[in-house]
């Protein structure tokens, strides 16, 4: 099976001046993964935008997608003015909303400069791919489970600290840090780098969350989702080279968890920042 090419998945087929629409790989499992709406949603933006970037983007999920038919993406040019442009899109699916993302973009333009500094990680170079990872650790996994893990992955990730469900003992601490970057070249479009990045960021943020609670989404009864997600894009990227990602959840109640992601290019620069809400509940057991 070749590995999906994010490149070609995540096109969009304009069907009308502001109408959209998108398709999922066939290789996806019950339910479309949250990045693919994300860097779709983008995307469709971008269809809508000359000669600006993205630097924020607010989302929501709002009913989980269904894989087996595409998506249309409805975008309202809610205003193009003198530095910013800003764009809502709505992903649809059997008359409803999924998804829905509020974008903004600007010429990019010379100003003040800070950041905070990369956090020490071990290189990816000393750390297996997380894919082959996941596939031991679930050799007793449902079927189904097997096949979704045993499909090439688009986007190559190395963890620097396993997830809990990969080793003994007890509740870790609510960090992580994983190497991340694409498999397949992305080309000179830095639309797409962001695009891609966007897919990306969907990543390992609420397995974060799960960590003191030596839960994960396949622990019986455990029920996990993406709820909102915040990124901001603060320098180009070229997402074909290693980036870290830096992740931390300072809090969980009320059956969600928060998480932070700071993305870092290898050279320490700061490229992106991702915040995210999920759902995290047990599920009472049936009367």
């Amino acid at each position: 099976m070749e590995t999906e090419n994010l490149t070609e998945t995540l096109q969009l087929e304009r069907i009308e001046v502001n109408l959209f629409r998108g398709t999922t790989a066939d290789n996806s499992p019950g339910r479309i993964f949250g990045g693919q709406v994300i860097g779709q949603s983008l995307l469709a933006a971008y269809e809508t935008v000359e000669d600006r970037i993205c630097h924020s983007l607010h989302c929501y999920f709002i009913r989980p997608g269904d894989p087996t038919v595409p998506i249309v993406f409805e975008v309202d040019r809610s205003r193009d003015g003198g530095s910013f442009t800003t764009r809502r899109v709505i992903a649809i699916q059997h008359g409803q909303q999924i998804f829905n993302l509020a974008a903004s973009f600007m010429a990019l333009e010379e100003g003040y400069e800070h950041q905070a500094p990369m956090p020490a990680a071990k290189s990816w170079a000393d750390l297996p791919d997380e894919a082959e990872l996941q596939k031991a650790a679930m050799k007793d996994a449902p079927e189904e489970a097997k096949r979704w893990l045993s499909r090439p992955r688009p986007i190559e990730m190395r963890s620097v600290d396993a997830r809990s469900y990969f080793q003994a003992g007890g509740p870790k601490d609510p960090q992580s840090q994983s190497w991340m970057r694409a498999r397949e070249p992305i080309g000179p479009d830095q639309h797409m780098h962001q695009v891609i990045l966007a897919y990306a960021s969907d990543m390992n943020l609420l397995s974060t969350a799960m960590r003191p609670h030596r839960v994960h989404w396949q622990t019986p009864g455990f029920q996990s989702a993406s709820l909102d997600h915040a990124m901001w894009f603060h320098k180009p990227i070229n997402f074909n080279d290693w980036h870290l990602y830096a992740q931390d959840s300072p809090s969980a109640s009320g059956g969600r968890g928060f998480i932070r992601g700071s993305i870092f290019a290898a050279d320490g620069t700061l490229v992106a920042s991702v915040a995210q809400e999920g759902l995290m509940r047990m599920r009472k057991p049936k009367a």
